[in-house]
């Protein structure tokens, strides 16, 4: 298919496309070591605590881990890990991507969620949130809706794996802030989770103010999976954050879009931002629902390591993930290349939010 990679990379570091590395070392567009989130979520021992951030470039998250391990299956609410890190991950702010739509919309988003997921010890609490909040210029107030991001914990770490748009107008947006959060107690062991918060700004001088924040709420695991769903959580091909992985969990994702995700696992490697929660109820700007919280559409923001928003990530490879979207089943394709053809008419789509990842809908 076109722009299909010839030598896609699982997660064992054969060599992808570009004679990079597979998810686990791979370096970034700009050289830097990109992130081995596996290790990141187990933790190390040794590793002291650092700001709240997340990374640079594309979005790809960059905690520094001193070992490297199978990854844990996260959910939205902190889980502890498998074996007891003696110590949070050092984590990195978060930078927005030249080529995005607005950087600095996005920024000021990430700083607020990195600021309010983030606290040393003894800094727990809403009314010390409230601090933290007010430090970044925004009401104290927001912390009450910070939710999943403040739990009963000693200390905690944030890293932002990716900041996308929800929706980008002239005079307000909504950014989808994809974390991980590690939280401990004491000397007791790391607890690993993230969320996701759907960060509503509107434009003002001379920083975009934010408006409201919308946390992720996957709902509670279901008793009953299909076999689909149990099929992605397990496919080392489809990296799920902690939000996205809790919606699988909850059994709330249609199967439409799990086959979906199966089908272009079997092709490509994919990076999802969203699935159901923590995306806007209605398409930004209109009263039109969005196909998210019926749990049939998904966002992926990297394809086979290399990001979307990335300048340097070959149009062909977009493309014929967007068309391959397409001919897995999706009704509604979008992404930052307008495409003709298609099965229906406006199967694809493309416009300023969707600079930053592709959306994959079902509808059915």
């Amino acid at each position: 298919m076109p722009g299909t990679p010839d030598a896609r990379t699982g997660l064992d570091g054969r060599d992808g496309r570009d004679g990079r590395t597979g998810l686990d070392g791979r370096t970034g567009r700009d050289g830097r070591a990109g992130p081995d989130r596996r290790a990141v979520l187990l933790g190390a021992a040794g590793v002291l605590l650092g700001a709240a951030g997340c990374s640079g470039g594309g979005g790809s998250a960059s905690p520094t881990p001193a070992s490297s391990t199978s990854r844990a299956p996260s959910s939205a609410a902190p889980t502890a890990t498998g074996s007891a890190p003696s110590a949070l991950p050092h984590t990195t702010p978060w930078q927005p991507s030249r080529a995005d739509i607005d950087p600095q919309v996005k920024l000021r988003a990430a700083q607020l969620i990195e600021a309010l997921g983030a606290w040393p010890p003894g800094g727990g609490g809403q009314a010390k949130a409230r601090v933290r909040a007010a430090a970044q210029g925004v009401p104290g107030s927001l912390a009450a809706q910070a939710g999943p991001l403040l739990p009963d914990a000693d200390a905690a770490a944030l890293q932002v794996v990716f900041a996308q748009y929800g929706g980008i107008l002239t005079d307000s947006a909504s950014v989808l802030v994809v974390c991980d959060q590690w939280t401990r107690d004491g000397g007791g062991p790391v607890h690993a989770g993230g969320t996701t918060v759907d960060v509503r700004l509107s434009a003002a001088s001379p920083k975009w103010k934010v408006t409201a924040l919308h946390p992720a709420d996957p709902g509670t695991p279901a008793a009953t999976l299909p076999d689909e769903a149990h099929r992605v959580l397990a496919d080392r091909a489809i990296q799920l954050p902690p939000a996205a992985r809790a919606d699988v969990l909850s059994g709330n994702v249609h199967v439409s879009a799990l086959k979906g995700m199966l089908t272009l696992a079997g092709t490509y490697r994919i990076d999802i931002s969203v699935v159901r929660s923590g995306h806007p109820i209605d398409v930004f700007g209109t009263d039109r629902p969005s196909d998210h919280p019926k749990g049939r559409a998904f966002d992926v923001w990297r394809i086979n390591g290399r990001a979307v928003v990335d300048p340097a990530t070959p149009r062909s490879l977009i493309e014929g993930f967007m068309r391959a979207a397409a001919a897995a089943g999706s009704y509604n394709v979008g992404g930052p290349i307008q495409l003709s053809g298609g099965a229906t008419v406006n199967q694809f789509f493309s416009d300023n939010t969707h600079h930053d990842h592709v959306h994959v809908g079902f509808d059915s």
